[in-house]
């Protein structure tokens, strides 16, 4: 059987075989994801006010920046006393990801060009599962934007709110709501780390990042936490080498 690539209601973009999925579906479960996370802008909010941000300043952010974990990590690295720079730093290599997300998106969504610019602003880890998500190429497209414009309007508006609303309580620290935009990305990550390497990735990440904070400027652990990952990786390929090893000897002892 010829496979065929991804294209209008045909061919999945995993296979080329996959059964085409209603338009209402895709909506619906782009409706979801961009709901459920769109929300949490107002943690992003109410952390980034806590951390001396103005409003504006928070607003710009989520305008302009939109992608939720290179925001926290910014104000997080800015509320710990880290230097700008390097809190800008920490946030740029984190949405780094988001530029591997897009080649894999240009070769499935195959957007117009004049389009490519405004849909680049919307690569963020949402958009990217639910178009990759779907098996087909207008399901695709139809995921990718209503995930896009769902979550880009609430994530803005809640900013706004989280915003407002730690300026009118005054010190978020007192009231705890400093600990709501880490504690809503640990919920979102917490989900993704399926596998034995991810979790222990994040594990080292997190001991590197909480081992180092008393000792280093603000915003420079959360730089050393992303070593954890080569780390893991080469760790991973000499037990790897060490498993064939053994392997290959058994084969020469029985030629």
């Amino acid at each position: 059987m010829r496979t065929t690539g991804p294209r209008e209601g045909a061919a999945g973009p995993g296979d080329g075989t996959a059964a085409p999925k209603a338009d209402s579906a895709v909506v619906r479960d782009a409706l979801g994801v961009g709901i459920a996370v769109g929300l949490s802008g107002f943690a992003f909010g109410v952390t980034s006010a806590g951390a001396g941000l103005t409003l504006p300043q928070t607003c710009a952010l989520s305008l302009l920046v939109f992608t939720g974990g290179s925001q926290f990590a910014l104000v997080g690295a800015l509320a710990a006393g880290g230097n700008p720079l390097t809190a800008a730093a920490g946030a740029f290599f984190l949405g780094v990801r988001n530029t591997f997300y897009g080649l894999r998106l240009s070769q499935l969504l195959a957007l117009p060009r004049l389009l490519r610019p405004l849909a680049a602003h919307a690569v963020i880890d949402e958009t990217a599962a639910v178009s990759l998500a779907q098996p087909t190429r207008r399901g695709a497209r139809i995921g990718f934007t209503v995930t896009a414009l769902t979550l880009f309007v609430l994530w803005n508006l809640t900013t706004l709110l989280g915003g407002l609303g730690a300026e009118a309580v005054g010190d978020t620290a007192a009231w705890g709501l400093d600990a709501a935009g880490p504690a809503v990305f640990l919920a979102l990550l917490a989900p993704m780390l399926r596998t034995a390497t991810e979790r222990a990735t994040a594990g080292i990440a997190v001991l590197l990042g909480l081992g180092l904070l008393p000792v280093l400027p603000g915003g420079v652990p959360v730089l050393v936490a992303a070593l954890a990952a080569p780390l893991v990786l080469f760790l991973r390929g000499r037990d790897a080498s060490r498993a064939k090893g053994p392997a290959n000897d058994r084969k020469e002892e029985v030629r």
